[in-house]
């Protein structure tokens, strides 16, 4: 029997990198429950610091996942608040398969703070390497 899994992402802004990324990928982000943590903190059981507000919700402040909502099981995405910033290029990334459609959700992803690194074919297979807002790398195909 296999292992569940969950995709851990390092980020400087995790919060600002999950709603990114949920946009991105049609996903959503898992919903915080600021009265729980409140109740958490006035109980002794967590300290205000571990918490911030982001767009106007208490939310913990180690990160934020998303999840794709119309499919249950797919291993969601974690963004893992980290002190230090991105410095080397990832060995792990994100395709994102968009088929024909993928120099107009290029486009999209550019406007929304995307930006694109270069375009590559081997074949049939036609890609857009790009960097999402934090600067890491990602393929849309």
């Amino acid at each position: 029997m296999g292992y569940e899994f969950q995709v851990t992402v390092d980020s400087g802004k995790p919060h600002e990198q999950a709603k990114w990324w949920a946009e991105a990928l049609g996903w959503i982000v898992e919903p915080t429950d600021s009265a729980f943590i409140e109740g958490l903190i006035a109980a002794g059981h967590a300290r205000r610091e571990d918490a911030v507000v982001f767009e106007g919700n208490l939310v913990w402040k180690i990160g934020a996942a998303i999840f794709d909502p119309d499919t249950p099981g797919t291993p969601r995405v974690l963004f893992q608040l980290v002190p230090e910033p991105k410095t080397v290029k990832n060995r792990l990334h994100f395709d994102i398969r968009v088929g024909d459609e993928r120099e107009a959700i290029a486009q999209k992803l550019v406007d929304a703070g995307a930006a694109i690194s270069h375009r590559g074919q081997v074949g049939p297979s036609t890609w857009i390497t790009m960097t999402d807002p934090e600067g890491n790398e990602f393929c849309v195909s």
